[in-house]
C-alpha cells in the first residue's frame, strides 16, 4: 500500500504523530517544518476520503431501495 492509498484511520495516525513531533519540546525548526508539511499532506488525505465517505452517504439517501423506483 503506497502512501496514496492510504487507509482514514492510518493516515489519521499519521498526521497525529505529525502533530506530535511538531509539539515535541527538543524538535528543531526544520523538522517542525518538514512535520507539518508531511502533515498537510496526510490532512488531504483524511478530507478527501471524508468528502468521498460523505457523497457516499448522500448517494445512499437519494436513492430509492433496490427494485423501487423513485
Amino acid at each position: 500500500m503506497t502512501e496514496d492509498e492510504l487507509s482514514f484511520e492510518e493516515a489519521l495516525a499519521k498526521l497525529e504523530s505529525c502533530a506530535d513531533r511538531i509539539a515535541s519540546k527538543d524538535v528543531t525548526l526544520e523538522e517542525a517544518i518538514k512535520a507539518y508539511e508531511e502533515g498537510a499532506s496526510y490532512y488531504e488525505q483524511c478530507d478527501l476520503i471524508l468528502r468521498n465517505a460523505r457523497q457516499r452517504v448522500r448517494k445512499i439517501g437519494t436513492d430509492p431501495p433496490d427494485g423501487e423506483e423513485g
